[in-house]
């Protein structure tokens, strides 16, 4: 196999984020061991940045590193999931009550028009999960603390981890966007405590989903 072409700067996270695409598509399945060697010879690099970079996954909890058996893909259970679920229902419906206090006009057009795409993307998978998750992040970045947005993602990042994910459920695209809705709902009715519950029910209903 030919080498990938990677750009100089910052070689390691180049190489995360190479990584963490392939976990993401289940190319590293979770469980399976990463064969440091074979990848580094694929990417034509030395295994300096590739460990470093395994180290950066590892502390997104996409990698679990071994002593003496190296790197591999993180296997999320069922505790794991409802844990993850469980933390981002409040952080992200404390998001959502922030928001609905304090946001203007703009901004809720700015949510409704990301609703809207969410709404045209229905049947069509990979783009509705795209949307899906520029809507739930765009949402915290409107709230507007860092600390909570970058434990959300990478939070997010090990809930993409899970085999079952809610939204592969039957019937489950359509209920997240009827969630979705009562969310938006109460952020234009500027109710915090209707934003933060209606965010909190779209999780548990995630959950379950995914269980």
């Amino acid at each position: 196999m030919s080498a990938v072409s990677l750009a100089p700067r910052a070689l390691y996270e180049e190489v995360a984020e190479l990584l963490r695409q392939r976990i993401y598509r289940r190319e590293l399945e979770p469980g399976s061991w990463i064969d440091e060697v074979k990848l580094a010879q694929e990417y034509g690099i030395s295994r300096t940045p590739l460990r470093e970079a395994l180290k950066v996954l590892a502390a997104e909890g996409l990698v679990t590193m071994k002593v003496r058996r190296g790197a591999y893909v993180t296997e999320v259970s069922e505790r794991d999931l409802a844990e993850v679920y469980h933390l981002l229902a409040l952080l992200e419906s404390d998001a959502a009550a922030v928001v609905a206090e304090h946001a203007g006009e703009a901004e809720l057009k700015e949510l409704q028009a990301l609703h809207a795409e969410l709404e045209a993307a229905v049947g069509q998978r990979e783009r509705f999960f795209a949307v899906n998750e520029r809507f739930h992040m765009r949402l915290l970045e409107l709230a507007g603390n860092r600390w909570r947005n970058q434990m959300v993602a990478d939070l997010r990042k090990v809930m993409k981890l899970n085999r079952q994910h809610s939204l592969l459920k039957a019937g489950r695209i359509e209920e997240s966007l009827a969630e979705h809705a009562a969310v938006m709902r109460a952020l234009a009715a500027h109710d915090p405590e209707a934003a933060r519950s209606r965010m909190q029910e779209h999780f548990r209903n995630g959950l379950e989903a995914a269980a």
